[in-house]
């Protein structure tokens, strides 16, 4: 996985030492599979819906957003996803039987991640990057892989090197969720979550949609109330902070669609998801509010708080920061707390001095 690898949760050779893991995922790890993988379904670029049938006596498809279309006899019921998909999933009360990516507790709360899931009661195959564990994959005999894409066509925490190998056992969905507006991947994971079998009429969706367009309402209300204040999204290892290029994040994108100025950080790779500054110059964008990365690969406020250049930020020194779910689930129900929370912390803010 590529585009998000400046972060790709902080660089994960360094901060969670995801690259000597990779290995482990050839040669031993992968042999004794050749008897398993065998194709479990078919994938095509065009000529097919974009969702299919959600009933068990009829063939299932449902085309995704690397154009290919993942195919079943049924609808698909042993599905294993990544974290925050399987959590969005959940939302519409479609469930998974495997996890793959960060689901364990961060200072004893949930993964921010995980959503309202009961990570107990899931396998997991792997929390970092590179840690996709094929065996135990092969033994939940999967129908079914989900997971998102920064952007298309490589699916998020599958690793690249093996891919070949997961997808021979089972059919693979991909959403995107790079440059596009929010709207775009959260009508996505409806439109999937009904291919198999969630009820969007059902009291609990309904209410979820209806707060998410409450919260929208109030957030660009807010925004227009407090015009001028300048919002930075980041993220920071020990080495470097990450200024976000907020029209490659989804929710960045949709957030200054409502009003939401933010500091533009300027692309430093072809991938364009970030700036890298050293942390010495960490003070090159005044912001009036920051927006803080919440994944537990990600420095927390008391970890950054030990850099002497980010004490020093206007907003810092003003409380005048909040949480970024990077990487929230795309439901209704994930997100609208998620403008509810920065509606709040902007309507709080004031304008600083350099």
């Amino acid at each position: 996985m590529r585009a998000l690898r400046p972060s790709r949760t902080l660089t994960a050779a360094r901060a969670s030492g995801g690259v000597s893991r990779r290995g482990l995922l050839t040669g031993g790890a992968a042999l004794g599979l050749g008897a398993v993988l065998t194709a479990c379904g078919s994938e095509d670029s065009d000529k097919d819906k974009k969702s299919g049938s959600g009933s068990d006596d009829k063939a299932w498809s449902f085309k995704d957003d690397r154009g290919k279309t993942a195919r079943s006899d049924s609808t698909p019921k042993n599905i294993v996803a990544f974290i925050s998909t399987a959590a969005a999933l959940h939302d519409y009360g479609v469930e998974v039987t495997g996890v793959f990516g960060p689901s364990k507790p961060v200072g004893g709360k949930p993964n921010p991640q995980a959503g309202d899931l009961d990570v107990d009661k899931l396998t997991s195959l792997g929390e970092t990057w590179g840690q996709f564990n094929i065996e135990k994959y092969a033994a939940l005999k999967p129908e079914l892989l989900i997971s998102n894409m920064f952007p298309p066509p490589n699916l998020w925490f599958v690793p690249e090197e093996s891919s070949k190998k997961i997808a021979a056992l089972a059919p693979t969905v991909g959403i995107n969720g790079a440059r596009a507006s929010l709207l775009e991947p959260l009508k996505r994971y409806t439109d999937l979550a009904a291919s198999l079998g969630a009820d969007l009429e059902s009291q609990k969706v309904r209410a979820a949609k209806s707060r998410f367009e409450k919260a929208e309402r109030t957030l660009r209300k807010a925004a227009k109330a407090n015009g001028g204040l300048k919002v930075m999204a980041m993220t920071g290892d020990a080495q470097q902070m990450y200024v976000a290029v907020p029209d490659s994040y989804c929710d960045l994108n949709y957030f200054k669609d409502l009003g939401v100025e933010f500091v533009e950080g300027k692309k430093s790779d072809e991938w364009g998801f970030w700036e890298f500054l050293s942390w010495e110059n960490a003070d090159k964008y005044h912001a009036d509010l920051i927006m803080v990365d919440n994944r537990s690969s990600a420095l927390t406020e008391d970890q950054l708080a030990k850099k002497p250049t980010w004490t020093k930020l206007p907003a810092v020194k003003a409380g005048q920061t909040v949480p970024w779910s990077m990487e929230e689930r795309y439901s209704y129900a994930g997100y609208a707390p998620v403008l509810e929370q920065l509606a709040a912390a902007i309507e709080k803010s004031k304008k600083l001095k350099r």
